[in-house]
């Protein structure tokens, strides 16, 4: 009998958010299963790591059949490193993040602490996925991600992902029978138009609250956002390689010696 492959799963809302616990039960049906996830919601902590303070790590049971569950103080990206150094004793066949509960398309990739769980696996040389389904209520509805996360998983086990290349898998907030299909694509050009909501404590002390607008710059249809406002779920592969090679030659031009 061929032996089930090694699952990570991590993600950045918190080992208790719906979203994981619905990757959880996907992964479960193809693999062995160990999650290493926050103990407490690290959206937008990036690639963050810990350094300065001390990380803790507790095993803990959250579902009934939950075994090789961890929770960790730390960031994303300190779950995945603290799994492949303390807890397994073997190198996971491969790592998947989520579902997280947002957007992590486009731009948004930067700030991700679900894509940075990924991509600090794909730094290890471990396949990894991010998911996100594009629906922020703690309570979302989880059915078609789940079935979505299952296909990609089941393919990227089958057929590998190319080296240094971690997936980032947006699905759009509709039902099963509405998403239209998975298009490859590449990340939209887009960003934040942020502002500052400035405030002031009763004390009289200023503090700010960071909203914003998403300001998609990109008309091509072969994005991510456009796939994701027609109704299809995006796979972008993203590489943690950051050099603008094709930059390399126009700077050899410049006179570094004036």
């Amino acid at each position: 009998m061929a032996k089930k492959p090694l699952i990570l799963v991590t993600n950045d809302d918190g080992i208790t958010a719906p979203g994981i616990r619905a990757l959880i039960s996907v992964a479960k049906e193809i693999g062995d299963v160990v999650v290493v996830a926050p103990d407490s919601p690290q959206s937008g902590m990036g690639h963050a790591i810990t350094i300065n303070s001390t990380l803790h790590l507790d095993h803990v049971h959250i579902d009934d059949d939950s075994k090789n569950e961890y929770s960790c103080s730390g960031t994303p990206a300190d779950c995945v490193k603290l799994a492949i150094n303390e807890i397994l004793d073997r190198k996971p066949d491969i790592c998947i993040s989520g579902i997280n509960h947002g957007s992590n398309s486009s731009i948004n990739v930067i700030y991700s602490g679900t894509m940075s769980a990924a991509i600090e696996a794909g730094i290890e040389g471990i396949p990894a996925i991010g998911f996100s389904l594009l629906d922020y209520n703690y309570n979302a509805d989880f059915t078609a991600a789940k079935k979505v996360a299952k296909t990609v998983l089941k393919n990227a086990l089958k057929h590998g992902i190319p080296n240094d290349i971690v997936l980032n898998v947006n699905i759009p907030n509709i039902s099963k029978k509405d998403i239209k299909g998975i298009k490859v694509c590449r990340q939209a050009r887009a960003n934040w138009k942020e502002e500052f909501d400035k405030r002031q404590t009763p004390h009289g002390k200023d503090y700010y609250w960071l909203t914003g607008k998403f300001v998609n710059l990109d008309k091509g249809k072969d994005t991510d956002e456009w796939a994701l406002e027609n109704g299809y779920v995006s796979v972008v592969p993203v590489q943690f390689d950051l050099t603008a090679h094709h930059s390399i030659q126009q700077l050899n031009t410049w006179d570094f010696n004036d």
